[in-house]
This record gives structure tokens, sequence and C-alpha cells, in this order.
């Protein structure tokens, strides 16, 4: 549905965005995450054809951003970082607006409307003015003029941003349940956004693109090791030492003990699982095995690992990159 290659977009010798590549399969949500500043608006703003790329190309629909930029507008749905709402308007009044300058039909003016409001739950307040509702409708006003023409295609650049917790929550929602009819990119800095919504996540940092994966695989590109956290309800002096001899260990540390139980962090060669033959140990050594759980990279130690080493990269002026591709 969506593909991107090389993108490219300099001011002078400003670069906003460097070699961005990546994929959104139809019906996939994207979550496009980055720091302030790391060119998210700037590729928002190329694919909705809002601005030029310098380099590069992709495809939206089907439909080139150089050569079909009319046709990419009438297949997507564009929510900005500040959604383009007139406060003076009505809800219906403003959305019946957008339609019109959508070009609908009176049909579809009909239908969109209803199913729009639909959507985004704002039958309730569909006769408010638009000033007077609180943020997090006026947001789902913005959403709603993004989906009036029920496009193929919806961008929404920080959807969440200036919200609270269930304003956010509420957001995320309906988000969710327009993934599958509609394909999603979602822009954000907020690493909890990304997990909460997306299938797929693209990490930008300083213009350039340092992995596109779910956050399992991203997980795997970055991890060294395999780690498990094992909790015993006996300790011994040689348990530590005996864990290292099963084979493929690398490392064991005992962490602080909590409730009189001995809790253990064992790292073992990538890509091998020695849980059962881990916990085969513990039974027949008497420890008593409490628990014994794979540790997986959150998204945001994901996060700082891959733009801290992208940070590095650019300091030793080195052109290498960090990717991890599915």
């Amino acid at each position: 549905m969506i593909t991107v290659e090389h993108l490219g977009k300099r001011y002078g010798d400003v670069i906003a965005i460097d070699d961005v590549s990546f994929t959104v399969a139809k019906g996939e949500v994207l979550a496009f995450l980055g720091p302030n500043g790391a060119g998210k608006t700037t590729t928002m703003r190329i694919l909705t054809c809002f601005m030029p790329a310098t380099s590069g190309t992709a495809l939206v629909a089907g439909y080139d951003i150089f050569e079909n930029p009319m046709e990419i507008k009438r297949r997507i749905g564009y929510l900005p970082e500040t959604p383009p709402l007139y406060p003076e308007m009505t809800v219906t009044e403003y959305l019946n607006f957008v339609a019109k300058i959508k070009g609908l039909t009176k049909p579809r003016q009909k239908s969109g409307l209803t199913l729009s409001l639909e959507k985004t739950g704002l039958g309730d307040v569909s006769h408010r003015m638009i000033g007077n509702l609180s943020k997090g409708y006026r947001q789902r006003v913005g959403l709603a003029q993004a989906l009036i023409h029920d496009p193929d295609v919806l961008i929404l650049d920080e959807p969440t941003v200036g919200l609270d917790p269930r304003q956010i929550i509420e957001i995320r929602e309906l988000i969710k349940a327009l993934a599958g009819e509609h394909t999603l990119i979602l822009s954000t800095h907020i690493l909890p956004e990304a997990t909460a919504v997306s299938q797929k996540i693209v990490i930008i940092n300083r213009g350039r693109i340092v992995a596109v994966d779910s956050q399992e695989h991203l997980s795997s590109h970055v991890r060294k090791s395999e780690k498990i956290a094992l909790r015993l309800r006996r300790d011994t002096p040689e348990t530590a030492a005996k864990l290292m001899t099963l084979g493929g260990v690398l490392r064991v540390t005992q962490d602080t003990p909590s409730n009189n139980d001995a809790s253990y962090l064992v790292e073992s060669n990538l890509g091998e699982d020695i849980r059962e033959r881990l916990a085969k140990m513990v039974v027949e050594s008497g420890w008593g095995l409490l628990e014994m759980k794979p540790l997986v990279l959150s998204l945001e130690e994901v996060f700082l690992q891959l733009t801290t080493e992208e940070q590095g990269v650019d300091e030793a002026g080195s052109e290498k990159k960090t990717q991890a591709v599915q």
C-alpha cells in the first residue's frame, strides 16, 4: 500500500531526512517513532504531498508522489499535529465543509458524515461548536475530517499530543479500531504509543532510519544474549557456580533476594533455548523452582540503544548505519 525508497529532503546544507526507506502493507498499522526533530513530520508531509522530496520516491496507494500528487490526496486522510479546525463551526458544519472541499457528491457527503461521526464517537456532540469541545473531542473531530471520504490510507502525525491519560487511551482505541479497514502510519515520540497500536515500528533518528521491524524482532536484533529470570525457594553457596556449568550459559548474576527467595539472571548464547535443561538442573538440585521467565528488551531499551549507537556513529563521522530489516 505504501512503498518509500531512498527518500531525502534538504534545506540548503541542512539534511532533514536522508535515505529513508520502508513499506507498509494494506491494513497494517506502522508506528513512525523518533525523538522530536528526527524527521517524522517531514516524512509525513512528503507522503501526503504537502511538500516535495529532494531525492528518492514513494508510492502511496499505488500512485507516485511526484507524478500523481492529486490522486494520492484523494486516497489519504491526514491528521497533522495541530488539527485544522474552525472553532466557530459546529462539528457537523465543519465536516460537511471538509467533504465539499474534498469534492464528495451529495450522497457521499451524507454517508461520509454518518460514517465518520460513528467511527469517532462524535454523534452526541455533532451539533456543538468545536471551540467548546474538550481537546480530546477536538482531536476526534480532526480524525473525523481525515475519515470523511473513507480513504485507503490514514496518516496521523502525533495524534495524542497534549491529551490527558484518559483521552490518550480513547484515541489509541479508536486508532486500533480503524486498523484493517485502513492502512495507517502513526508518527509519535511516545514509546508506549508505538507498542499499543502498531504491528511494525520504524525508528528514525537525525533524519535516518535506524531500524524497521516488529518490537519482538527489534529486541532480538539488539540483544547480545538470551536472558532468563530465575527465582528459587532455596539457595546454596554453590548455586551460581553450578548454573555456570550448564551448557550455553554465559553469565550468572544474583539479584537482591526478596522474601528469602533467591533470584538469578541467567544469560545464554543468543538463539539458544536452555529453559528445559535449566529447569531440570533446578529440580534435581532441590532448589525449588518458583519462577522462570525469558526477558525481552522493552521498546524503550531498544530505542535508547539504537539511537545511542546512531549518535556514536555520527560523532565518529562514519557512514555506517544500524538497520534491522524484516
